[in-house]
């Protein structure tokens, strides 16, 4: 561990000298897009598309946050989100229908681990790699409530999943990476089906949920999760995926199941 990651979060940086941020690069977006559509499991590739188009807008979104007393609170109490998300023990004494619990479920249905996200990430950038600023912390922040957006929403991990999901985080995050990925990928799963269910419209439906839900990832996550799980969709003001669960059972009549479908274009945006 070097001295910079040694340092508390409160105590680095609102910006490394050497952060960039603003730029868009295009033709690395196709690149990694060609990559990640020839590989659907390569979800390295998203971290290549949505660091080659974070802008302005997502950065402000982070310093806005940072420089809020619900951020700074949040800096100064350091609380590992994935390490506590995978302490499974930590949420025992929560009801069966808290965020928790529905949580745990998901995750031991899919086999997944907050931890195995993280380890995805460090393979597009290592920790030693990164810049140590509030900044970072943001965007790690962004990263660690991934499966809680999934756990939230309804969305699940087949590709049009994972599609709807990126419209409906583009809207919370502003990333236009996001926004290429999701329509991006429905249109992938338009021309390997030839469905004619309407995939772009469930992927805009998840942006009209988004922009209308408060931001996952500004909530106090563990306050979150000891949380009557209906009670949480209300509050949040999550809005039901009815297109997408259309699309899906369009999908099944038409001989796709959801296992061939499980294709995570974007698991790890």
């Amino acid at each position: 561990m070097n001295e910079e990651s040694a340092m508390p979060v409160i105590d680095r940086p609102l910006v490394h000298p050497e952060r960039k941020t603003s730029g868009f690069h295009p033709l690395k977006v196709w690149k990694h897009f060609r990559q990640l559509v020839a590989d659907k499991e390569d979800t390295e590739q998203v971290f290549h598309i949505i660091e080659a188009t974070k802008g302005r807008r997502s950065h402000k979104q982070a310093w806005d946050f940072i420089r809020s007393d619900k951020g700074q609170a949040m800096m100064k109490r350091e609380w590992s989100i994935p390490s506590h998300l995978d302490d499974h023990a930590l949420w025992a004494d929560c009801g069966p229908n808290s965020v928790a619990q529905h949580y745990i479920r998901f995750m031991k249905r899919e086999g997944l681990s907050a931890a195995g996200l993280v380890a995805e990430s460090h393979k597009w950038q290592p920790p030693e790699a990164r810049l140590q600023d509030q900044t970072e912390w943001y965007f790690e922040r962004l990263r660690d409530t991934h499966d809680l957006f999934h756990v939230l929403t309804g969305y699940g991990r087949d590709a049009l999943g994972e599609a709807c999901l990126l419209g409906y985080s583009y809207e919370q995050n502003h990333n236009l990476g996001i926004l290429f990925i999701a329509y991006a990928g429905a249109n992938e799963i338009r021309k390997s089906t030839g469905t004619t269910a309407p995939l772009r419209a469930a992927v805009s439906e998840g942006r009209r949920i988004g922009r209308a839900a408060g931001r996952i990832a500004h909530e106090d996550i563990e306050a979150l999760m000891r949380e009557d799980y209906d009670a949480a969709r209300k509050r949040l003001n999550l809005g039901d995926p009815v297109i997408y669960r259309q699309c899906l059972a369009q999908l099944e009549a038409e001989g796709y199941l959801e296992d061939d479908l499980m294709q995570p274009q974007a698991a790890a945006a």
